[in-house]
């Protein structure tokens, strides 16, 4: 394997020599959602402890398609540029009928944005680059250390942890579990899932091989090298490439994992050209979520509260949101600026944005996997139509790309406004200077102005440089805006004037969850 998985090196805790005090947030799992959200919430002053039962890095690419959301996320937790030069930059998607591009797209068509709409970036580089980032902050970070049990009290958590050297217990005033599809925790509280699971099986391959295939997505319905299934191509780092190839139902999953099976399936892919396995999987689509987020003081986010089928990059992404949604108002619960209920407004918003990510990817399922009698004929006349007429094209549907989605917030608003950013929305980027917007947005509340701007003690006014893209982008036809932006650089409520008094208001409600 081109990457080195080196062991992190395994520390008998304090608890078991004595009992330890009482931990603010315990943090279960240190994949990409867990080691995020316990850095996240350093940059807000709070100190977590993060467990997890293995040392190394995710072994295999797994999540790889990290999107422009994400890649802000990541950048303000310290991670965000060497992810982008690491990674593969690309923008372009390409789907294919048999031979024939049918349709494409361009996700970040304009200038003027700090990040690349996305980058390819095996979860291994992700997690040690949060790794070092945590070790940098003086996270307490707690390998070979596996949950056992899980009690909630009426003001903590009690966990008891299984080590090496022996168990011990370890409280905390909340947990948030961040440990994987298959939640132990989840499973300890009597927990489910609902939703829905595909009979259908696909094939990850990763492979090592020199060659010079673009760096764009590449899908291809019933194309020539894999008869009547479809395949999916993303170029790595590391001379890298990521194959997934539809399987069927029918498949029995331990014989297409042995290699006299997949090698040849590969070559038919790339040709005959020198390349070696790096790591193979085969899954089952799943659309599934947890019914609610917040289970008193265990929180649960990324892929412990929600799973998405792969297509359309919504797993790893839609966990960074989680932690977006969830830092700053978990850290402000813990320092007693807001009340405890405000972490709804995190379940709110996020089981708002798993249904859409669901909806999308239940479609894209269907689209791929299309069952007998209407789905296939739907199925087969778009692809058919797809290659002759414009109107079919963008109902070709290979995985809808994930985009951040908008909150349906009970915000001051004002239409006039453009609505790229408008509230519950992210907010836009732009030039400064030599620098960014979205550079000077984000760990806490501020103001944007343009024009006059009402003083509020402890809240920040940043006033823009007009350019193109934030007239565009923020101000639109009128003269004067003004934005409250959260913590996590969402738009809490926008007006085109307004008073100290309305902005004060706007503030506390999003303060304490009620918009």
């Amino acid at each position: 394997m081109p990457y080195d998985y080196r062991p992190f090196d395994y520390v008998p805790p304090a608890g078991l020599r004595e009992a330890e005090p009482r931990h603010p947030v315990v943090i279960v799992g240190a994949g990409p959602v867990g080691l995020a959200m316990a850095i996240e919430l350093a940059n807000h002053g709070v100190r977590a402890v993060v467990v997890d039962d293995n040392n190394v890095v995710s072994v295999g690419s797994r999540a790889i398609c990290w999107s422009k959301r994400s890649l802000e996320i990541l950048d303000r937790l310290g991670v965000g540029q060497p992810c982008v030069e690491k990674g593969v930059i690309w923008q372009v998607g390409r789907t294919y009928h048999r031979e024939a591009e049918v349709f494409n797209f361009d996700l970040l068509p304009e200038d003027g944005h700090k990040m690349p709409a996305f980058v390819n970036l095996q979860q291994y580089w992700v997690e040690a680059f949060l790794v070092a980032r945590a070790v940098e902050l003086g996270v307490d970070l707690r390998w070979k250390n596996r949950v056992t049990g899980v009690v909630q009290g009426a003001d903590h958590v009690a966990l008891s942890i299984e080590t090496p050297d022996g168990t011990y217990a370890l409280q905390a005033d909340y947990v948030v579990a961040c440990d994987g599809a298959r939640s132990p925790l989840r499973g300890m509280l009597g927990l489910e899932f609902e939703g829905e699971l595909f009979e259908e099986r696909f094939l990850i391959a990763d492979i090592e091989m020199e060659a010079d295939f673009p760096s764009e997505r590449r899908f291809w319905f019933e194309p020539g090298f894999h008869a009547g299934q479809s395949a999916l191509l993303h170029k790595q780092p590391d001379n890298i490439y990521r194959i997934d190839l539809q399987l069927g139902w029918d498949t029995d999953p331990e014989v297409e994992r042995q290699p006299e099976r997949i090698l040849p399936r590969i070559e038919r892919v790339v040709g005959h050209r020198d390349f070696s396995l790096d790591w193979t999987s085969i899954y089952t689509f799943q659309c599934r979520r947890m019914r609610s987020f917040v289970q008193d003081r265990v929180i649960f986010a990324g892929d412990s509260a929600h799973v998405v089928s792969p297509f359309g990059a919504r797993g790893g992404n839609s966990g960074l949101q989680d932690v977006d949604a969830l830092g700053w108002r978990l850290a402000a619960v813990l320092r007693g600026e807001a009340p405890a209920a405000a972490l709804m407004a995190y379940d709110c918003e996020r089981v708002h944005g798993a249904d859409e990510n669901l909806m999308n990817s239940s479609r894209s399922t269907r689209f791929m996997s299309p069952g007998a009698g209407v789905e296939r004929l739907f199925r087969d006349a778009v692809l058919h139509l797809a290659g002759r007429a414009d109107f079919a094209r963008p109902m070709v549907n290979s995985g809808r790309l994930s985009k951040p989605c908008t909150y349906p917030l009970e915000a001051p608003d004002h239409p006039a406004l453009p609505q790229a950013a408008r509230p519950g929305s992210v907010a836009p980027d732009a030039p400064q200077g030599d620098g960014w917007l979205i550079d000077a947005l984000g760990g806490r509340f501020v103001l944007v102005a343009f024009g006059e701007a009402p003083e509020l003690p402890g809240l920040p006014v940043l006033r823009p440089q007009p350019n193109a893209a934030v007239i565009k982008r923020w101000l639109g036809s009128e003269v004067t805006a003004l934005y409250l932006v959260r913590p996590d650089q969402v738009i809490a409520a926008r007006w085109v004037s307004a008073s100290a008094e309305e902005v004060a208001a706007a503030l506390l409600a999003a303060q304490e969850g009620r918009t």
